[in-house]
């Protein structure tokens, strides 16, 4: 089989397996549209949001007035000597109105309120970025293992073909059994290979569809023009700074701390003064005939009202220690709120960087890659030609195809790992978004 055939070869069956693979595919908009709406992750995200930010309205409501109210109803019997001298009924209702005045306590409990729930936003935050990448993770892995299945399919029917060849020129004399042999054990390795890419593919879409809640059968390739390019702008040290300012992970890690300031601050003040304003009425009545059986109620029935005002006074002196523990365990819940935030910023800053340079490494690895592809391409023509002229032999033909499969999917590869890069590039300054995934949704097929 010449160069052309191969190539003619190659160019169907990756053509006809693009076409039934892609046709009409779920681009990466989609893909992330249907993850908002069905991965459990961005779910149970979503929920300890809700219950995070409910933190700032538990605090404020220790700054607030709180009301209560409360009622009876009792059955009474006065009995003398087992004998009912008076039997009624008295019903009591009264209703208690508090509103802090000075309670410094109740004050940096709010502060934590408010930290924690700005927190569970930044939190929040950050898993939305998380799953952007995880969904277009997932969408590129089962596209490179397409990529790959494709070219293991190619590679198959293309060393096929050279075994073929090589039995009929055994037959007529023109070839020694070696190649023969040669032929068939490269072919047996390609079906191992094939079988494995289709592995990798299930798994693949298993992935993906475990994020989608659905099965997701095609997808839209990436356009071959579409673009590399560099981090803009190229100095790193402007990408750390950003990370630094809008870094999601960070900034929740500075809101705990601020949280656990105000909670050693609230543990600090139980030593202090609590000032409440406290209002009561309280209603009853009876109907009670006589007192002791004998004197005449002079209040039957008769409905009495209660009201007191009052300005109350608390000032904890001793409780068993356990102020002073709970001072000094919030203090050191806070000196370790304070390290992990030290440990996250050294980490976002270690990030930053290693992604900006990933991202350069991969602009050099497509253009590489591309480059390694067009090689393959001349040295397999090359090859051929000389095989064809009996310089080379069949061992160099079956390598020249290998190479040439094999760059094809390292050249698949590359781009898409380039994209991922990138992603991960802008999650970690903080300016990953889902119009990221948009544009480059517009760029694929």
């Amino acid at each position: 089989m010449n160069y052309n055939n191969l190539v003619k070869l190659i160019i169907f069956s990756l053509s006809f397996s693009l076409i039934s693979s892609f046709l009409k595919g779920e681009n990466l908009e989609e893909i992330y549209e249907l993850a908002l709406k069905n991965d459990p992750l961005l779910k149970a995200a979503e929920a300890t949001y809700r219950a995070g930010k409910e933190n700032k309205a538990q605090g404020r409501a220790g700054l607030l007035p709180t009301l209560s109210i409360s009622g009876s109803s009792n059955w009474n019997e006065y009995r003398v000597l087992d004998q009912i001298i008076d039997q009624y009924n008295s019903n009591n209702y009264s209703g208690r109105l508090s509103q802090p005045i000075f309670r410094m306590d109740k004050w940096f409990q709010f502060k934590r309120g408010k930290s924690l729930s700005d927190s569970a936003q930044a939190e929040f935050g950050y898993q939305q970025q998380e799953t952007m990448i995880r969904v277009a993770s997932a969408y590129f892995n089962v596209l490179n293992s397409i990529d790959s299945l494709n070219a293991a399919r190619a590679e198959e029917k293309a060393i096929g073909k050279q075994k073929d060849l090589a039995k009929k020129r055994f037959e007529v004399g023109l070839a020694a059994i070696t190649e023969v042999q040669e032929t068939q054990a490269a072919y047996d390795l390609t079906v191992v290979s094939r079988i494995s890419r289709e592995a990798q593919l299930d798994s693949a879409r298993e992935t993906l569809n475990s994020i989608v809640g659905k099965e997701i059968t095609l997808l839209s390739p990436l356009k071959e023009s579409f673009e590399i390019s560099l981090p803009d702008p190229l100095d790193r040290e402007s990408w750390v700074t950003l990370g630094l300012k809008n870094n999601l992970q960070l900034k929740s890690a500075k809101f705990q701390r601020e949280a656990a300031k105000h909670s050693a601050r609230a543990a600090t003040s139980n030593h202090l003064p609590q000032i409440d304003i406290v209002g009561r009425v309280t209603k009853s009545t009876s109907k009670q005939g006589k007192f002791g059986g004998f004197i005449q109620n002079p209040l039957f029935g008769v409905e009495q009202d209660t009201r007191q005002y009052a300005i109350q006074f608390n000032l904890p002196l001793y409780a068993g220690g356990s102020i002073s523990s709970a001072r000094r365990q919030a203090f050191a819940n806070y000196d370790r709120a304070k390290e992990q935030t030290i440990y996250t910023e050294r980490s976002i800053i270690r990030d930053v960087r290693s992604n900006h340079f990933g991202v350069q490494t991969q602009v050099a690895n497509v253009t590489a890659r591309k480059q390694a592809l067009a090689s393959a391409e001349s040295a397999l023509e090359a090859t051929q030609i000389g095989y064809e002229v009996g310089s080379r032999n069949t061992v160099d033909l079956l390598d020249s195809q290998k190479r040439l499969f094999q760059a094809q999917r390292d050249y698949a590869s590359s781009r898409y790992e380039y994209i991922i890069a990138m992603l991960r590039l802008k999650a970690s300054v903080g300016s990953l978004n889902p119009g990221d995934l948009i544009s480059i949704s517009n760029r694929m097929d």
